[in-house]
C-alpha cells in the first residue's frame, strides 16, 4: 500500500518514539520524509535505520531561527508539504511547588511555543488541500499529577487544532490533534524520571487501562497515518484518543 506515494511529510521529533515510527510508515508508503529533531545523535541513527526517502534536519523547534531555516530546506528541495506531523514536545515534570522558571520557560518553549510556530513558519508551503496533525496527549484532559505545566501545554495544542481549523479553512488545509496514552517510549527518562520510578509507574498505570497494556509507537502512527490520509478526508478541528480507553471510561 502506498497512500502517501510522492508526498512530501514533514516529521519533528522523527529522531525516536512516535516521530520515528510515523517517519517508518509514511517512508514505507512511498512518502518524501523529512525528520526533525535537536539531539543530532539520534537524529543520524534514525536516518540510518530509516528504509525510503528521508532526510534528517537538526533543529530545535523553540528556535525561531531553526524553524526558518527548515522552511528554507524543505522550500528548496522540495517546494511543498503534504502532510505536517508536529509531533516535538517534552518538558518538565514535577509537583507544582517544585516547578522552576527554568522548568515552565521550557517546557512551555518546546510545546506550545514550537508547535505554534512550526506550523506558522512552515504554512507557506502547505500545499491545498494539505493535512497537519498536532501531537497532544492525555495529559491534557486528565489532571495526572506533577503534570501541571506540561498538560497545560498540550490543552493548549488542543485548542490549536480548532483555531487552526477555521484560520487555514479558505485552503482547504485539515487540521488534527492525536492525543496518546501511555505509550511505551522513553519521554519519562529523558524528563529525568528514574528507570526504576518509571516501572513503577507504569505498573500503576496499566491497571486503569482497559486494554491491560502501554500503546506502542507504532500504533500512534498507524492512527497519525489515518489523520494524514485521503480516509480522513472529512476530519478536521477534532482530537483523535488512541489511548486504550484509559481517558474514555
Amino acid at each position: 500500500m502506498e497512500r502517501f506515494k510522492d508526498k512530501v511529510v514533514v516529521v519533528t521529533g522523527g529522531g525516536s518514539g512516535i516521530g520515528f515510527a510515523a517517519a517508518r510508515l509514511f517512508a514505507g508508503e512511498g512518502a518524501k520524509v523529512i525528520i526533525i529533531g535537536r539531539n543530532e545523535a539520534a537524529l543520524r541513527a534514525a536516518s540510518e535505520e530509516l528504509v525510503g526517502d528521508v532526510d534528517a534536519v537538526s533543529g530545535d523547534i523553540s528556535k525561531l531561527r531553526d524553524l526558518d531555516a527548515l522552511a528554507s530546506y524543505i522550500g528548496r528541495k522540495h517546494g511543498r508539504i503534504d502532510v505536517l506531523f508536529a509531533n516535538a514536545g517534552g518538558g518538565a515534570l514535577g509537583p507544582v511547588e517544585g516547578v522552576t522558571e527554568k522548568d515552565f520557560d521550557r517546557t512551555v518553549a518546546t510545546n506550545f511555543k514550537g508547535t505554534y510556530f512550526t506550523v506558522q513558519k512552515l504554512i507557506p508551503l502547505l500545499r491545498e488541500g494539505s493535512s497537519v496533525i498536532l501531537n497532544t496527549s492525555v495529559a491534557g484532559s486528565k489532571g495526572l499529577p506533577n503534570f501541571s505545566v506540561y498538560s497545560a501545554t498540550k490543552a493548549a495544542i488542543r485548542s490549536l487544532a480548532r483555531t487552526w481549523t477555521t484560520d487555514l479553512r479558505g485552503r482547504g488545509i485539515r487540521v488534527n490533534a492525536i492525543a496518546p496514552g501511555h505509550i511505551d517510549t522513553d519521554i519519562m527518562v529523558r524528563n529525568g524520571i528514574p528507570a526504576e520510578r518509571v516501572e513503577l509507574i507504569n505498573d500503576e498505570v496499566v491497571k486503569q487501562i482497559p486494554l491491560n497494556r502501554m500503546g506502542t509507537p507504532k500504533e500512534i502512527a498507524a492512527a497519525v497515518a489515518f489523520l494524514a490520509s485521503s480516509d480522513a478526508s472529512y476530519i478536521t478541528g477534532i482530537e483523535l484518543t488512541v489511548d486504550g480507553g484509559w481517558v474514555q471510561v
